[in-house]
């Protein structure tokens, strides 16, 4: 119960530091390390990047509000991992994947532990975000009279 209740009281923070690690993975691996993204890997960061900024605002100001479009930009993200997912390990076939030009949205660069990959510590990362932000607040619940 009490991890519960530490994860509902610090998940605008969590989301913040989540999101914040990811965007920095990222542009350490495309700009440090010049291992050009995918194009799957381009809509995932569109879809995390304005979650940094939307979750530091939120935690700043204490916007209880911003927790729908983190969901939403959040759920836009982990459709695309899901997918990229599919493509990555081989239960869809690379054909259907819209990486034809470029890097292949297959290319294996890293695996963390032998089996982390880029695209799915992506998606872990998005799943993570939502469950933050859909841990009910028992506190903010009010009875109508």
């Amino acid at each position: 119960m009490r991890l519960y209740q530490l994860l509902r009281k610090q998940a605008m923070p969590l989301t913040f530091a989540i999101s914040l690690i990811g965007m920095l993975g990222s542009l350490y691996y495309s700009e440090i390390l010049h291992e050009p993204p995918c194009i799957l890997c381009w809509y995932q960061r569109i879809a995390l990047y304005p979650v940094v900024l939307i979750s530091a605002i939120a935690f700043w100001t204490n916007d209880k509000n911003a927790r729908r479009y983190i969901i939403g930009l959040c759920g836009i993200g982990a459709l695309i991992g899901v997918y990229h997912n599919l493509l990555y390990y081989g239960v869809l076939p690379e054909k259907l994947g819209p990486c034809s030009l470029g890097v292949s949205c297959t290319t294996k660069y890293y695996e963390l532990f032998g089996f982390l990959s880029i695209p799915l510590l992506s998606l872990l990362a998005f799943i993570f975000i939502i469950v933050l932000i859909l841990l009910p607040d028992r506190a903010e619940k009010t009875v109508i009279n």
